[in-house]
């Protein structure tokens, strides 16, 4: 079997295909870039994804050598709305054109189970951070649940508000975390975890006020430092309180060497295991849709009426009949 997978959650449109053993047979992705200065602007996204669409579907299927799939695979939350309606709407286009069937994914379980497949991994702690999104996430009792997550903007946004402040051009996590290695002096700002969740807003808030008095270098430090600290503890906790020896870190934000090495870190001391996929499979991609699309293609149908976006969709209210199969 082999799936295409369509991804269009926000920034990104990508596009995937991947074989039931897992084969990469075409990754191609095209990202919406706002002007600098300015956050996502979701119909201005949308407008993009409908640009390229169609031609990162032609490339895709010209690198698999393949004519069509055999299955579609598209993710349809959680995400900004205009921008999930456009995969949707193209998975709908090609799967009627072809005559195959489509599945809904979550994009936080794709993000999920590419990372283990890439890292051999059985059963991980996953933390997922990202522009929207920051979650520690573990399978347990029949299902993926949430440990802990930020009460309020993913810490991809906080780099990017961060970034908006100070001038940085979008992406801002890369330029941070260049400036950070040549920071020289930790200056405390919030450390707030609360529980097993974490909280960005008074450190943006406060952010506004240190950039003023000290030197972006040591601002782009302390803020890593601190930020990575909160979540290095809380996935500490969520691996003791699972008893799990394993753990992945993915998302845009994954890509950070600092994180990295903070995480490694703490599972080493733990003995346990650490892998953060390479950035092609950790960023948002079609690939890790289209494995998705694999793994759930039992939940898989050609009454495409019934398949809608779910901007809100949390990853403990997904079916997830894969795992559950291989433990009856």
């Amino acid at each position: 079997m082999i799936c295409l997978g369509i991804e269009s959650t926000a920034h990104t449109f990508g596009v995937g295909i991947v074989t039931e053993w897992g084969e990469i047979l075409a990754n191609v992705r095209n990202m919406y870039s706002p002007p600098k200065g300015w956050g996502i602007d979701p119909s201005k996204a949308k407008e993009h994804h409908e640009k390229v669409a169609d031609k990162l579907i032609e490339k895709a299927l010209e690198e698999a050598h393949i004519k069509k799939p055999d299955l579609i695979a598209v993710a349809i939350g959680p995400g900004l709305p205009p921008c999930l309606l456009v995969g949707l709407k193209k998975a709908k286009e090609l799967a009627k054109k072809w005559g195959v069937p489509i599945v809904g994914v979550n994009h936080a379980i794709a993000h999920l189970e590419i990372g283990k497949f890439s890292a051999n991994f059985r059963d991980p702690v996953m933390l997922y951070v990202s522009g929207g999104n920051t979650q520690i996430i573990a399978f347990e009792g029949g299902k993926y649940r949430v440990f802990g997550e930020t009460e309020d903007m993913g810490i991809g946004n906080l780099f990017d508000s961060f970034g908006r402040l100070v001038g940085l051009e979008f992406p801002a996590g890369p330029k941070i975390e260049k400036l950070a290695k040549k920071g020289e002096r930790y200056i405390e700002i919030p450390y707030s975890v609360k529980g097993m969740d974490v909280s960005f807003a008074g450190i943006y808030t406060k952010l506004k006020d240190t950039i003023k008095k000290n030197k972006l270098e040591d601002v782009c430090f302390s803020l890593q430092e601190t930020t990575f600290a909160m979540l290095v503890e809380v996935t500490e906790r969520a691996m003791a309180h699972t008893q799990k020896n394993e753990l992945i870190l993915t998302g845009g934000v994954s890509a950070n060497k600092r994180l990295q090495e903070m995480c490694r870190i703490m599972c080493e001391e733990r003995g346990a295991s650490f892998s953060a996929p390479p950035i092609e499979l950790a960023g948002d991609n079609g690939a890790m849709i289209a494995w998705n699309g694999i793994l759930a293609k039992k939940e898989a149908t050609k009454n495409y009426d019934k398949i809608d976006i779910k901007p809100k969709w949390r990853v403990d209210e997904v079916k997830v009949s894969w795992i559950e199969d291989k433990e009856q």
